[in-house]
């Protein structure tokens, strides 16, 4: 089988690379190897981000990523994202979809962060998330999102292969890309390397990253298959270290795949005054039975795992791993505490609306009194009540002077019963793999070119320190367009 262009992996990133390279002239073919398409991308919260102004938005990309991306590369991404409004309008005409932008500042007050915005698809006419994918559980904004993707990729007849997975690359013996084998040989001019991350690959995980185990939130197709091809060819790699992630919950049943992070609560701009109406019931400890982190970060969904990392070498352990989540009767009356996400068939679990199912199940536990919790927790009454007692003087004071978690946040814990749940690292989605340039060429170890071969979205994601939210969304679609379009000229 030959074709002009290959596309591994069918999310967001590999649609929008198939479909550039179909416009652009090229016979190509999209491989998926789980049974259907949507991968992470489909769980994602559906807004894409924008720019206003591209040397703007530069400056901000530059400072967040510290150095560990080229200017050049980020330049790319920050003049896509001016783009990216009527791209995104161009797809969404195909569905009679309706797009809405919407100004939205960057996670942290760097310059150029009040150029940014969110382009989101708003409705779909007749289009039911449920009904069409019923294997997924997140945002409707996402599968609306995806459900626009879906059908250009469908109007241009382009052949799509589910269930197909790749396993290695082909070559000319010059290094040259010409194909893949997945299965059989399949013939290339070029190859896009559009399959996710290792948020699914645990032994990957522990050559990488300093904690384990990291919990999957979403999807087990993405274990890291593109790096792998992509080392066999001498690939360098980038930003293996940095993954989106917070804490959550692990679910009893060991045939559960999935972590389970807490309820996301708005963002907050540092320096901007928070919200007045956003309550956070719970905080956490460690396993000495005290607090070590503002349980409320800025962008809580991005480095809200890093707290819970520490090793302390003069115990030899993770004092935090697992850290304990612990709230009152009135905290948990307030809100689910966890928030499922899933792409995965013959899951259905809901978090309870009271948090009391999750009590029957053992995510969460019960303890009538201070005493019981102490035994709970494994700690001393002392120290328990030393805790509690900074804690719930800061809530009075609305001042947390320990961790900065902004005061309308703050809850006292003082109601019984008592409420404590183990919590872990959870990774929505890796931002590691293959280093690429602006042409999203996937370089060699010495910065050349391997010819053929390109990646886009997460496989290799410019974000190296911290990340913007959307950004990776932006990236799918912003790098996606250039990979098909320089994948069909190659």
């Amino acid at each position: 089988m030959s074709f002009d262009v290959v596309v591994i992996g069918y999310g967001y990133a590999g649609a929008v690379a198939a479909i550039e390279a179909h416009d652009a002239g090229a016979h190509v073919l999209l491989l998926e190897k789980m049974a259907a398409p949507g991968g992470i991308s489909i769980c994602s919260a559906g807004g894409v981000r924008i720019a206003y102004d591209a040397e703007d938005a530069l400056d901000y990309l530059e400072a967040t990523n510290a150095g560990t991306t080229p200017t050049k590369v980020l330049r790319q991404l920050a003049e896509g994202m001016v783009e990216l409004p009527d791209r995104m309008r161009a797809l969404a005409r195909v569905s009679g979809a309706r797009v809405e932008v919407r100004p939205a500042k960057g996670n942290y007050p760097f310059r150029g962060h009040e150029s940014f915005g969110f382009a989101m698809v708003e409705d779909v006419p007749g289009f039911s998330s449920e009904a069409a994918y019923p294997n997924v559980k997140g945002s409707a904004a996402g599968a609306r999102l995806f459900k626009v993707v879906e059908d250009n990729v469908r109007e241009r007849g382009i052949e799509v292969r589910l269930e197909t997975g790749a396993r290695r690359l082909l070559t000319d013996g010059e290094r040259r890309v010409t194909g893949v084998d997945a299965g059989e040989p399949l013939h290339a001019g070029a190859v896009v390397l559009a399959c996710g991350g290792f948020e699914a690959d645990p032994e990957m995980q522990k050559q990488f990253w300093p904690s384990k185990p990291v919990l999957s939130a979403a999807f087990r197709g993405n274990t890291g298959d593109g790096i792998r091809m992509a080392q066999a060819l001498g690939a360098g790699l980038w930003h293996m270290w940095h993954y989106h992630g917070s804490y959550g919950f692990r679910h009893p049943d060991p045939s559960y795949p999935f972590g389970i992070r807490t309820k996301r609560l708005p963002d907050w701009l540092p320096g901007d005054a928070p919200r007045d109406d956003v309550r956070m019931p719970w905080i956490l400890l460690d396993r000495d039975g005290r607090r070590f982190m503002n349980e409320y970060e800025p962008y809580l969904q991005d480095t809200g795992h890093r707290p819970l990392e520490r090793f302390r070498p003069e115990v030899q352990d993770y004092a935090r791993l697992p850290a304990w989540l612990v709230a009152d009767e009135a905290g948990r009356r307030l809100y689910p505490f966890g928030q499922p996400t899933y792409n995965e068939p013959g899951q259905c679990f809901e978090w309870s609306d009271d948090n009391l199912a999750e009590v029957e199940l053992g995510i969460l536990q019960r303890a009538e009194n201070l005493d019981g919790l102490a035994r709970g927790l494994s700690v001393s009454r002392a120290r328990l009540d030393a805790t509690l007692e900074r804690w719930n003087r800061g809530c009075e004071r609305r001042r947390d002077e320990d961790f900065g978690r902004p005061a309308p946040s703050m809850a006292p814990l003082i109601e019984p019963p008592f409420y404590f749940g183990r919590v872990w690292p959870i990774v929505s989605n890796t931002q590691g793999g293959p280093v690429h340039d602006e042409r999203q060429r996937v370089l060699d170890a010495f910065g050349d070119p391997i010819a053929g071969l390109y990646a886009c979205g997460e496989l290799g994601s410019v974000f190296g320190h911290l990340y913007l939210s959307g950004g990776n969304l932006a990236e799918c679609f912003v790098g996606g367009r250039i990979a098909g379009r320089e994948a069909a000229g190659a």
